[in-house]
């Protein structure tokens, strides 16, 4: 018996990435306010065009949102693939985004808004774009929050970093839903 728990801990391990899938909670005694994200390059729940993916330019598509309101102090996006094979996968994460922004432009306005990028479940600190493996429709979560404070990590720290430093900051949220096939 104690073999059998030992192998499935094992394989359970295997496939954890260290993205969280658990999405951060509100700031102490507030209410979330819902924002609408949207995108020029793409309609919620429409395929996301081949230059903002990994078969083409694998840049980050303009995203605008709502304004927040006026307790957020910082906007952090993440962008994630809850199809993933293994579970949820991170492919950008950006934080410390300008309060007053109301849009990130395509290729992620080059810093224009502020913001700092964290390490994606690629290991790299900057977007990637949807790749999926050949055969099955994909979506792709590209979340933006408002937060009432700055976040205090640094361009290394990953996906579980900075959903424990926003849990209980958040004042608003929004999403916008896009798919990608090979």
């Amino acid at each position: 018996m104690k073999k059998r728990f030992v192998i499935a801990a094992l394989v359970g391990v295997a496939g954890c990435r260290d993205a969280s899938t658990t999405a951060p909670g509100p700031a102490n005694g507030a209410v979330v306010a819902s924002i609408a994200v949207s995108s020029a390059a793409f309609a919620a729940g429409s395929p996301i065009p081949k230059d903002y993916t990994c078969d083409g330019a694998d840049q980050s598509p303009e995203l605008s949102w709502t304004a927040m309101p006026d307790t957020a102090k910082s906007i952090a996006i993440v962008v994630d693939d809850p199809d993933a094979p293994n579970g949820t996968f991170t492919h950008w994460l950006l934080w410390n985004v300008k309060p007053g922004s109301r849009m990130l432009g395509a290729g992620g306005n080059a810093g224009l808004g502020g913001g700092v990028s964290g390490t994606n479940d690629f290991d790299r600190a900057a977007y990637r774009g949807p790749c999926p493996p050949k055969g099955n429709v994909h979506h792709y979560r590209f979340r933006v929050y408002g937060l009432d404070a700055m976040m205090p990590l640094k361009p290394t720290d990953k996906r579980s970093a900075l959903d424990r430093a926003m849990n209980t900051h958040v004042v608003a949220q929004g999403e916008l839903t896009g798919t990608y096939e090979h």
